[in-house]
């Protein structure tokens, strides 16, 4: 079964037309065996078919949707192509010094018995934690003779016990034959579980799919961010709340905010946390990639927002899943690939003898598109049905999905994305920080074009009230 078969099993409604969908271009568009571009364009080319749902049940139409391979491929470098404009007039791209500084130290280190570990420091106060934790130096040869002093379960296990990311560098065989594994293999890719019920609650008027949908965004960094800007896209009020002491990466921020609004508020605070209930109570999509033991502590969990405002969406984007035994760990992109096997299989690959993470984040965007076409599906099925719905993604799930389109092998060796296709595919906009160029809205629907109503804000700068 294809990708886009398997995606639209999940939907639960009839196929759609053979000539509704149209899918263009092919892999290998990256440098890897692995169908990234064709996965791509399968989770947008879901998310048109989800949005013509909701189009359907507004206006009795359905129109064509159309995706290429090539141009999937590129929505996984997004942040790549986010670039602010110069006093001299030309564009340069927009780089976090700090987290490249970070980023410079994650990597794929050997251990004691010969195996393979990803300690990762993509954030400040996880470079700290993992630098105390290994008695390294903030330098890659001093990280090497750490991880070297370790066997790799143990340092995974130590790794879970100091609340930092990495793991041990398993094959898809181990990862199938792990507990953790076992239970998501037997989940879909994307999960819609109803967690209560409501009155239907139809399509609000409005010239765009998502007129009148008011969605939360309570994620950093990719995956869930993605999720906000896809609803945005097509018309959503998006509102991101975060606050000044959350770490961020910038560049990942100003890429990932296209057509959203933003407001901080602080959930250490019981004021800010009574204004973030009265949100809840007026929006229909409540969007969080916080570690599952710590949002329902906050008293924003599933259930807990699900009695609050009956006939919510609610949004789950996380590393490894909602059940299982590695559940609780945070993770990141290059988590996902070292559990399932994508990296051991890049290695084998390109026969260097060591693992190998993606060229792109692919777990982090398709991921994100994923949690979009969930909401859209729970919307869908709210207003037929009723009821308030729990819909679930992760980067291990979709990692899992991208193993099993299977992979290309004789790679040419001229591959990737020229700067004539990317200059194709982007726009140039206005916003706080001055003009921007980046990747314009990739999917194309031919009565509803999706696009970003609001300029990127600036991060916390807009007030926490529905327009």
């Amino acid at each position: 079964m294809s990708a886009f078969d398997s995606l639209m099993a999940i939907r639960g409604l009839p196929k759609p037309h053979q000539d509704e969908v149209k899918v263009t271009g092919s892999d290998p568009v990256l440098k890897t065996n692995f169908r990234l571009g064709e996965s791509a364009a399968a989770a947008l080319a879901s998310v048109g078919v989800a949005v013509n749902d909701l189009w359907e049940l507004k206006t009795g139409r359905r129109q064509s949707v159309a995706i290429d391979a090539r141009a999937a491929a590129a929505a996984l470098k997004s942040k790549d192509f986010y670039q602010a404009k110069t006093a001299d007039g030309t564009f340069k791209k927009i780089i976090d010094a700090g987290h490249e500084a970070n980023r410079g130290l994650t990597g794929i280190y050997q251990t004691k018995d010969g195996r393979w570990a990803l300690p990762h420091f993509g954030l400040d106060h996880l470079r700290r934690r993992m630098l105390n934790l290994l008695q390294a130096d903030a330098d890659k040869n001093s990280i090497a003779k750490a991880v070297a002093k370790w066997d790799a379960r143990e340092l995974e296990a130590a790794i879970d016990e100091n609340r930092v990311c990495g793991g041990m560098i398993r094959t898809h065989d181990e990862w199938l034959n792990e507990p953790h594994g076992k239970i998501i293999a037997a989940k879909p890719t994307v999960e819609i579980i109803k967690i209560g019920d409501s009155e239907p609650e139809p399509m609000p008027a409005g010239e765009r799919p998502l007129s009148g949908i008011k969605a939360l965004d309570l994620t950093r960094i990719l995956a869930g961010p993605i999720t906000g800007r896809t609803l945005a896209e097509h018309g959503a009020d998006v509102l991101m709340v975060s606050a000044p002491h959350l770490p961020q990466v910038w560049s990942y921020v100003g890429d990932t905010s296209h057509g959203k609004r933003s407001c901080f508020l602080d959930l250490r605070n019981d004021g800010d946390k009574d204004t973030l209930l009265d949100l809840v109570k007026g929006a229909d999509v409540f969007s969080q990639g916080y570690r599952p033991d710590t949002i329902g502590q906050l008293g924003f969990g599933p259930e807990q927002l699900a009695e609050a405002r009956p006939g919510l969406i609610y949004v789950s984007i996380s590393c490894y899943g909602a059940d299982g035994p590695f559940s609780h760990r945070a993770g990141w992109e290059q988590i996902a690939q070292i559990m399932t096997g994508i990296a051991a299989e890049e290695m084998q690959a390109l026969s260097n003898g060591k693992p190998n993470i993606l060229p792109v984040a692919a777990n982090d965007y398709i991921t994100g598109y994923l949690g979009a076409y969930g909401a859209l599906l729970a919307l869908g099925r709210r207003a037929r049905e009723g009821g308030s719905y729990h819909v679930r993604v992760s980067l291990c799930q979709t990692a899992m999905m991208i193993y099993a389109l299977g992979k290309l092998d004789n790679l040419p060796d001229e591959l990737g994305l020229n700067p004539a296709e990317i200059d194709a595919l982007s726009i140039e906009t206005d916003c706080h920080i001055g003009r921007i160029k980046h990747l314009g809205p990739l999917l194309s629907l031919s009565e509803t074009a999706p696009r970003w109503a609001l300029p990127t804000p600036k991060l916390g700068a807009g007030k926490p009230i529905w327009q």
